[in-house]
């Protein structure tokens, strides 16, 4: 039988895109000992969560697939990955979705998301994806409608939003909803971060290549900072606060890094946006990727009884007025490593006992959200969450997907 890459995607597209397999066709838990994992998604991320599932959840990674055939190789041999479960190419999310697993894992660029997840479902695979879902309006709904299509094959759905899995986080939503700094009219959200980037190409790159190596610069591939990475904050601020925002007004830039190693891309570095909530609750939304002298994630909420200080991976506390309402939850939560472990937990246990875990409408609320400020910045105006959900501006990268 010919296994070689080229063989691969033409058994892939003689079927249409996808192997011809019989109905009903089982493949992972009810015939292995071990949840078996495949992982897309070959950088930075994927490497360091992958062998979290082996360590925590007693699963195993069967199969990698990514577009440069040097990380896929690196990714290989650290996993342990036989070398015929390692897929290289445009196609290699297909050709990893169909083979004998039980789950995907997607690591891959924000862009890639919304394909790779619904390659996974249709093939009748258990999803775990990396935020955020996906880079506009049009591949968010793609991406919510693969869940709703794994909700109704019994598969799991699950994106990693650290903070949610998190208990002293999960008490203090509670603390909130209670009464305990009184209702809710103000929020300040900010992520304030060092420049997670820079120029990682090399002279024998091509353009493509370039753009997939550094794509957090990338605004088509990221969804620029305030989707790729800030989505954190906003998510844990539409948590606090019940729901999402109505409108936004906003406005941002990028700084002048001529003559360094972060002049690249098309990303911002900087936004500053105000979102109102429901009942007259307004939020102020800042965040940079300028300098490492002063970093923070952190969501404060004030309402007349007190203020609720959180921090994503730091202090999580109430002060309030009344003295029996002040809370210590944590002087510094694990929530960057410790989350995600406590997702990869709940997901695969969910494989193993058959009983399904989902968050896609959750994820896709946030991801809008992050979108509904970005709207607003570019335009230097006010863009409401009707007007937002009504885009069908699509980002188009464009990319051969072959190195």
């Amino acid at each position: 039988m010919e296994t070689t890459d080229a063989g691969r995607r033409r058994m892939l597209r003689a079927a249409g895109g996808i192997l011809l397999l019989k109905p009903g066709t089982v493949f992972g838990y009810q015939a292995n000992s071990k949840v078996e994992i495949g992982l897309v998604g070959c950088g930075g991320r994927g490497n360091w969560i992958a062998p979290l599932f082996v360590e925590h959840a007693g699963a195993r990674v069967v199969a990698a697939a990514d577009v440069i055939r040097a990380r896929l190789e690196t990714t290989r041999d650290k996993l342990k990955v036989d070398a015929g479960r390692a897929y290289h190419g445009p196609d290699a999310h297909l050709e990893l979705a169909h083979s004998k697993l039980d789950a995907v894992v997607i690591e891959s660029p924000p862009y890639f998301h919304p394909a790779h997840a619904s390659s996974a479902v249709d093939a009748g695979r258990h999803v775990f994806c990396a935020k955020p879902i996906a880079v506009d309006v049009p591949d968010t709904r793609n991406f919510l409608a693969a869940g709703e299509r794994a909700r109704a094959k019994g598969l799991s759905f699950f994106v990693d939003f650290q903070s949610r899995a998190r208990p002293v986080f999960r008490e203090l939503v509670e603390r909130i909803a209670r009464g305990d700094i009184g209702r809710v009219a103000m929020a300040q959200v900010f992520y304030y971060a060092n420049r997670p980037w820079t120029d990682r190409s090399t002279p024998d790159m091509d353009a493509g290549q370039k753009r997939i190596v550094n794509w957090l610069g990338d605004r088509a591939i990221s969804g620029d900072i305030i989707v790729e990475q800030n989505i954190h904050v906003i998510d844990m601020a539409n948590w606090y606060l019940g729901g999402h925002p109505l409108k936004a007004s906003g406005t941002g830039g990028r700084a002048n890094w001529a003559g360094t190693k972060s002049d690249w891309g098309d990303s911002w570095d900087h936004f500053t946006v105000n979102y109102w909530y429901p009942e007259g609750v307004h939020a102020s939304f800042s965040s940079h990727q300028l300098s490492g002298r002063f970093s923070d994630l952190c969501v404060r909420c004030f309402g007349v009884g007190g203020c609720a200080d959180t921090h994503y991976g730091g202090a999580v506390r109430i002060l309030a007025e009344d003295r029996a309402r002040a809370w210590n939850g944590a002087e510094k939560d694990d929530t960057f490593t410790g989350g995600c472990v406590d997702n990869i937990k709940t997901f695969i246990e969910s494989v193993r006992a058959g009983k399904p875990v989902h968050n896609a409408a959750v994820a896709a609320e946030s991801n809008l959200t992050a979108i509904l400020g970005r709207m607003a910045a570019y335009r230097g105006g006010t863009v409401t969450w009707e007007e937002m959900q009504a885009s069908t501006e699509k980002y188009q990268a464009e990319l051969k997907l072959n190195w």
